[in-house]
């Protein structure tokens, strides 16, 4: 069930990027029908200094005193207020338009040698609380359509900055990933009356050797199919999409469930344990997708690249290339692992 995306009409605005000369700018991609952001400035970015962190108080560059801190990203490939694209003829069927959106940075902590599963729950719930103001407030930017927040974690994900912190892109496009994720459930949800992630949690309860822990409104499991060896999703079970939905208990329990599960992550091999953590939500101000409600539901989607102490599972050619993914392990075994690092977490 493949939508036909609708390319963006996105005005000309003149505006001076700060402090770069290189511009940023979406070019469409015929062949897989998105857009590639193109940001030279992010070039630049910096490997941090060992004896100096921007996101530490006393840099200049944040409070002295916070508990959790949006920070504008230094290095942007988004803009609510975006250099014009230059005036250059772009053959058929290659198109540009100016790279509108926001990117943001989300400080966890003050403390730079915290990490997210030592916080207390109060203080994740502070999180959580930001994550949702975020989502209420970019969406009302009627050219926003997607709005992401994700956290890189660890040197086998690429961190330059080890300073505790995720980020926050706002699209002006629904990005190919999650274009793919809605179409998917709704070709679901059109020919067997239900929610696909509903269908899954059922599954998953029932079968249980994949589950690693629950409370009253989410679940963390491997799923059947996931491509990472401990690659687990954290589902909703009540049918809402996004941030905006959840009442303070939602939010609380949201903040107990990534405790735990990155607390157990943790225990695995003993060390700090990479991942890529990718928040799902429903698109906002795109018509094509009013009805996402009826078949999407939150939920996030941790990638760890680890399949044993010092070995990483790398996307290689048939991962990129082909997009025909393959786990190194039966999650049903990853998953055994898993409880019983939850288990050693939880007992301290």
């Amino acid at each position: 069930c493949q939508k036909e995306i609708t390319k963006l009409q996105v005005p000309s605005t003149k505006y001076q990027v700060p402090n770069t000369k290189k511009m940023s700018e979406l070019r469409w991609n015929p062949l897989l029908r998105t857009y590639t952001m193109v940001a030279a400035n992010r070039q630049n970015r910096p490997h941090m200094p060992k004896n100096w962190c921007p996101f530490c108080p006393g840099s200049g560059k944040v409070p002295d005193d916070y508990k959790v801190f949006l920070y504008p990203n230094d290095f942007p490939v988004l803009s609510q207020a975006p250099e014009a694209v230059k005036e250059e003829k772009v053959a058929s069927p290659y198109e540009v338009v100016e790279a509108y959106g926001k990117c943001e940075v989300i400080l966890y902590s003050p403390d730079h040698h915290a990490k997210l599963h030592e916080l207390s729950i109060p203080h994740i719930t502070q999180l959580v609380a930001l994550w949702k103001a975020r989502f209420e407030e970019l969406s009302q930017d009627q050219k926003i359509q997607y709005i992401f927040p994700f956290e890189n974690r660890g040197a086998e994900v690429g961190v330059t900055m080890p300073h505790p912190h995720g980020q926050l892109y706002a699209y002006s496009f629904v990005p190919l990933k999650i274009r793919t994720e809605l179409d998917s459930c709704k070709a679901y949800y059109e020919e067997k009356g239900q929610n696909l992630f509903e269908a899954m949690n059922e599954e998953e309860l029932a079968d249980s050797r994949r589950m690693i822990c629950q409370n009253d409104d989410f679940l963390a499991y491997i799923p059947h199919f996931t491509d990472y060896p401990f690659g687990v999703f954290i589902v909703s079970k009540a049918p809402k999409g996004s941030f905006a939905d959840f009442n303070d208990a939602e939010q609380t329990n949201l903040a107990k469930m990534l405790k735990q599960v990155i607390g157990a992550f943790d225990q695995v091999y003993d060390r700090l344990f990479p991942y890529m953590m990718c928040i799902h939500q429903i698109p906002v101000n795109a018509p094509e997708y009013a009805d996402c409600m009826d078949y999407y539901r939150f939920h996030i989607e941790f990638y760890p690249p680890l399949r044993a102490k010092d070995k990483v599972k790398w996307y290689a050619s048939s991962e990129m290339g082909a997009w025909a993914a393959a786990n190194v392990m039966a999650v049903e075994d990853s998953a055994v692992i898993l409880r019983e690092a939850l288990a050693k977490f939880e007992a301290g």
